[in-house]
């Protein structure tokens, strides 16, 4: 059997005010490619399918559209669990008929643990594969919410109730080793020891490295991540593995080099797991340096010959004075180039101590959590405190998220 694990499609996003539905229109379109030629017959979506909870209707259209045409290649079932990104009651809206179809969705924890265990048969109902469907998990399925804890207890709650999840899951599965075949789970979380291009999202207070890859059961022949944008094993862990993204999803990832995992079984074996990677249908580029490099590398980026959208390109000017009108400079020179300028920053290698105080961050750099952070440091919020303000805004979120989806 083979099976492909893909993460973290984030199909809606937005970057830096320009849409890529196109882009991912043709990563979606790769992927079937894929599919098709290799013959997969299981694909796994470890999370985050769209970008927000409330995804523009061309990001539905496009997913439904991939599962539309995914029926017409050898792929027989399909996994997709809900990531942090994804609205679980956006993704159950057409479960029944999605069900009936073979494409299990689980975008949100079951009552029942068991629901989530899904075993995969063939046409003659005989078992192929089990897959224990583990989606984001949020605070209240890892009920940490403990009156008057302080920040550092409630971090270790949300470790150990990570670990509990993952050791029921495991036992439940064991009941199926005697069915001799692979047993693989997923999830959507920060692993301790994976490697990020960028400052991903840490969704859980305390440590961005929410369980160490070592504590998934053993009793999984593979595990099936998303949540990482870089493709990777975790932990010197061959069967544990981040799938990454299917586009570079920020300027920091333009030096990763994209993929998929291609997992071919044999009997209760991982036969072995194949890196395919994925074309660059858009290139982001960041150039940096004094103003007069930045405009030689710049025009030799626009002259080398390239397939694909048209680049999307991030400069960044580093000076030791002020240099007036520089975006309007920089565009002007960059009029007649066959790529776009998406941003452009000045990095002072010297400023005063008296104009210090006016050196603001980018609001398009920072994430709730971090502009948060920064308010309540404004307001003099002690060290001590800031951790528990942030899983009190974190469950704030979660609140508001489920009333949206309830409206």
């Amino acid at each position: 059997m083979k099976i492909l694990h893909t993460a973290d499609w984030h199909l809606g996003q937005r970057f830096l005010f320009q849409e890529r539905a196109e882009e991912h229109q043709m990563a979606l379109d790769w992927l079937l490619e894929i599919i098709s030629s290799h013959e997969v017959e299981v694909l796994i979506v470890a999370g985050d399918i769209f970008d927000i909870n409330n995804p523009p209707n061309y990001a539905r259209s496009q997913y439904y559209g991939f599962l539309t045409r995914l029926m017409k290649t050898s792929c027989r079932h399909v996994v997709i669990i809900g990531g942090n990104h994804d609205s679980p009651s956006m993704l159950h809206a057409p479960r029944p008929l999605l069900q009936a179809l073979n494409i299990q969705v689980i975008g949100a924890v079951s009552e029942n643990r068991e629901d989530d265990l899904l075993l995969l048969k063939d046409d003659l109902g005989k078992s192929e594969l089990l897959v224990a469907a583990i989606p984001f998990l949020r605070y209240r399925d890892l009920d940490v919410s403990v009156a008057g804890e302080g920040g550092h207890e409630r971090v270790a709650r949300i470790q150990a109730g990570l670990i509990r999840h993952y050791q029921q899951m495991g036992e439940l599965a064991a009941a199926y080793e005697k069915e001799g075949i692979p047993l693989i789970a997923t999830g959507h979380l920060y692993a301790t020891g994976a490697l990020a291009s960028d400052k991903q999202d840490n969704i859980y207070i305390g440590n961005i490295e929410n369980i160490n890859a070592e504590k998934f059961p053993k009793v999984f022949d593979y595990i099936a991540l998303g949540h990482i944008h870089r493709p990777q094993t975790v932990g010197g862990l061959d069967h544990v593995r981040y799938a990454g993204s299917l586009i570079p999803l920020s300027f920091s990832e333009t030096q990763d080099t994209k993929s998929v995992f291609l997992l071919e079984t044999k009997g209760r074996k991982i036969k072995q797991v194949e890196t395919v990677e994925i074309p660059v249908f858009r290139r982001l580029k960041t150039i940096a340096g004094p103003l007069q490099k930045v405009k030689e590398d710049l025009r030799r980026f626009a002259d080398k010959e390239r397939e694909g959208l048209r680049p999307w390109v991030e400069l960044i000017v580093e000076t030791d004075q002020v240099i007036p009108q520089l975006d309007q400079e920089l565009k002007q020179f960059a009029t007649e180039m066959e790529l776009d300028i998406l941003k452009i920053k000045l990095k002072r290698n010297y400023q005063p101590l008296d104009v210090q105080y006016l050196d603001t961050p980018d609001l398009s750099e920072l994430d709730a959590i971090e502009v948060f952070k920064r308010k309540c440091e404004s307001y003099g919020s002690a060290p001590e405190e800031m951790e528990t303000l942030i899983q009190s805004f974190r469950e704030l979120q979660d609140w508001m998220k489920e009333k949206a989806e309830e409206s």
